[in-house]
């Protein structure tokens, strides 16, 4: 992980070296220029700097070859690995403040795929897995919209996550999920591969993402779910569609007309807010384009195989044999995985 400071601590030396140009500092807009460049990369560069200093007192002392102060020798060794264990947990820190949206909550949307019927029930799963795994990390959870089928699986279903480390922990799971079972619809008890689709969207403000009033359709219809003669009389359903995207938001899980569409725009935000990340991200640095969190939609990341108790994501080639464990929301090892990966990749880069 600490390598991946090594790009900030190698750019900090270069324009050190170009500011100690006297031709440079004849240039005021140059050194206002290169100054303000340094200030960017001088935090990660002076961490790295402390891990080189450090790692390099602890080679000194292991090359020393006295037996009347070895264990002198051995106690600063193991002063000087506890002080290198914190500056990598420091970079840790750093690395990840990179992300900007690190802080935010999360709108989650899983949709099924290719499978009929198993394919809606495998989203319940993934839902019922992610909101076990919210709840252990002691992170609220609520469901804006949701359409289920009559096996109890859902055609879509949304929510939103928040508190501490939502979207750390979530951003991982954009993409297809597959599933390999026996579904409870076959009678013949042949293994089938239906799959999911998951979005996970930084919840977005107003500040993050202004929307013109004029740029909006709205319309109302009657609720196709659940609700006897409520669904019959009232058009409490709100579709939402931004014109200039082409984002369409329909919600109907509310009674309220005015609940719906207040939690339409809350998904119309995120979604736009997405595509603006996309947009920037285009014209970003290779580095973060690579992060695993921002994957393509349409890209398949996990298989869960129940014959084989195996889940497998295909990001990293992680492969969990606790399959149960995993549904019941325990996710934390599959996550450290990416994390770690992620941060392989961006040193790599470096």
């Amino acid at each position: 992980m600490i390598e991946t400071l090594k790009k900030f601590y190698d750019k900090y030396q270069e324009l050190n070296k170009i500011l100690s140009d006297p031709e440079v500092m004849k240039s005021p807009e140059a050194v206002i220029k290169y100054s303000k460049a340094l200030s960017e990369v001088e935090e990660p560069a002076k961490i790295y700097e402390s891990y080189l200093k450090i790692k390099n007192e602890i080679e000194e002392l292991q090359s020393l070859d006295s037996t009347d102060i070895h264990d002198e020798i051995i106690k600063e060794i193991s002063q000087k690995k506890s002080e290198l264990e914190q500056i990598e947990n420091m970079s840790g820190e750093f690395i990840e403040s990179l992300d900007s949206d690190v802080g935010r909550n999360v709108i989650v949307e899983i949709r099924g795929g290719v499978g009929g019927q198993e394919s809606a029930i495998f989203a319940g799963d993934l839902l019922r897995m992610y909101l076990k795994y919210a709840e252990k990390h002691k992170l609220s959870a609520e469901i804006l919209d949701s359409h289920e089928t009559e096996l109890g699986g859902f055609k879509e279903v949304i929510f939103s996550v928040w508190g501490k480390s939502a979207y750390k922990l979530f951003k991982y799971e954009s993409g297809v999920h597959r599933v390999q079972r026996v579904p409870v619809t076959e009678a013949s008890g042949r293994i089938h591969t239906s799959t999911a689709t998951v979005a996970v969207l930084p919840e977005a403000t107003e500040v993050d993402v202004q929307i013109n009033p004029d740029d909006l359709r709205v319309d109302t219809f009657r609720s196709s779910g659940a609700g006897g003669q409520h669904v019959n009389r009232t058009e409490s359903a709100v579709r939402i569609t931004h014109i200039p995207s082409g984002t369409v938001v329909v919600c109907e899980s509310e009674r309220s007309q005015i609940q719906n569409r207040v939690i339409a725009m809350k998904i119309l935000r995120a979604r736009l807010f997405e595509i603006k990340k996309r947009e920037e991200e285009s014209k970003m640095s290779d580095m973060r384009r690579t992060q695993i969190g921002m994957g393509e939609r349409s890209e398949k990341i996990r298989t869960y195989n129940f014959p084989q108790n195996r889940v497998t994501d295909h990001r990293n080639g992680f492969t969990d044999h606790r399959l149960e464990e995993v549904m019941n929301g325990d996710l934390d090892e599959i996550v450290k995985s990416l994390t770690e990966w992620e941060m392989q990749m961006m040193a790599k880069e470096g």
